[in-house]
């Protein structure tokens, strides 16, 4: 007789990436506890609520397949629809794309993704703080024990099973937004330059409002503390400012491994943000999708759990790969004098600059 587990598969985290790896697996036939240490899931806040539509993921990530299967974002979660993005310069000028984006109400979407894996078959647990694991055991702070053949973790940059058992360090970049009321235009906007130092700046357009915020990497800040990079440009928008959230992005892109053993790490643990562009939501799901259905086919068919890192790469690899590359060759611009930047975003490199957000080659030799 094989040992008795509790659940075939235990998830941390009940974001993005962890409900989606709930919904795959849970879909599969195969017996899902998500746990989550909040009261509520998708609260509180702690995105800019941008995702790309559908068909603009096609574009983005073009070795991805079924994107309708995996985002069904309802239109009840859709606060506005965009189809430009301005990258905006130190100066004020204006690179203006085509993009076609929603700007969602992130705790709708999530909730949306909850139900979805509930319907799969999925359980959840809320208010349940991780304290430990240990082999197949979670332990609860309350004292309880769960037992699962897999546990994966999809908590965020402090996921408890990346914390216990991955050594492996991520770039994190602090961010902070504010929602305000107001009528901000139709357009999303990323600022680059010296008021976001090795990060960039946004201003996402919603239904009522907008979502403005900052990310930085603090070792660029020459020592000015972070919440005067956030109020000298969120402060430039006017209108009442509804709620304050903050949080963290990982991006050094995606770690060397996303399995030990019967451990797995999905979403932000796993660094699946692209560095260049800040992405994370759609690109969590992504991994998601890939770490449930393996997961699935490892408890039904004994499919090796490494399956997960190889599709993976064969569906982000080049995107990822991309990102990274842009994220870094940006750091090194983002150094320079606000004025030699702005001289580099013009008409002539607009396509460049264009080709690093949404993670392709900036320049053919490289």
């Amino acid at each position: 007789m094989g040992q008795s587990y509790d659940y075939d598969v235990i998830v941390i985290g009940g974001g993005p990436a962890g409900s989606t790896v709930a919904r795959y697996a849970a879909k599969a036939g195969i017996s899902v506890l998500v746990l989550d240490a909040r009261s509520s899931i998708g609260t509180p806040l702690q995105c800019g609520e941008l995702v790309p539509t559908n068909d603009e993921m096609r574009r983005l990530c073009p070795d991805v397949p079924d994107m309708d299967d995996l985002f069904q974002t309802p239109e009840h979660a859709i606060s506005r629809r965009c189809d430009t993005m301005n990258i905006i310069t130190p100066s004020g000028k204006s690179l203006s794309y085509n993009f076609e984006g929603l700007i969602i109400n992130r705790v709708a979407h999530d909730e949306e993704l909850v139900l979805m894996a509930k319907q799969a078959g999925a359980k959840y647990l809320v208010n349940s703080y991780v304290k430990e694991i240990e082999d197949n055991t979670v332990t609860l702070r309350n004292g309880d024990s769960i037992t699962a053949k897999v546990i994966v973790g999809a908590g965020g940059h402090k996921d408890p099973v990346r914390r216990k058992f991955w050594s492996e360090k991520s770039i994190n970049i602090p961010v902070k937004f504010q929602l305000k009321d107001g009528n901000y235009g139709d357009a999303v906007e990323l600022h680059f330059g010296s008021m976001a130092p090795g990060g960039y700046a946004w201003m996402f357009p919603k239904s009522s409002g907008a979502n403005i915020g900052i990310g930085i990497q603090k070792s660029f800040a020459k020592g000015v503390p972070f919440n005067k990079y956030a109020a000298n440009f969120i402060d430039q928008y006017d209108g009442e400012t509804t709620f304050k959230g903050a949080g963290a992005l990982p991006m050094s892109g995606t770690i060397k491994t996303f399995v030990k053993g019967n451990y797995l790490l999905v979403g932000d643990s796993a660094g699946m943000v692209l560095p260049s562009n800040g992405a994370g939501i759609t690109i969590a799901m992504i991994g998601g999708r890939i770490a449930g259905q393996v997961i699935a086919e490892h408890i039904s068919n004994g499919v090796e759990l490494t399956n997960y890192e190889k599709i993976w790469k064969k569906q982000m690899g080049k995107v990822m790969k991309n990102s990274k590359r842009s994220f870094k060759i940006g750091s090194i611009m983002f150094r320079m004098p606000d004025k030699l930047l702005d001289l580099f975003f013009n008409r002539l490199t607009k396509a460049i600059v264009w080709r690093a957000v949404t993670c392709r080659r900036m320049f053919f030799i490289f």
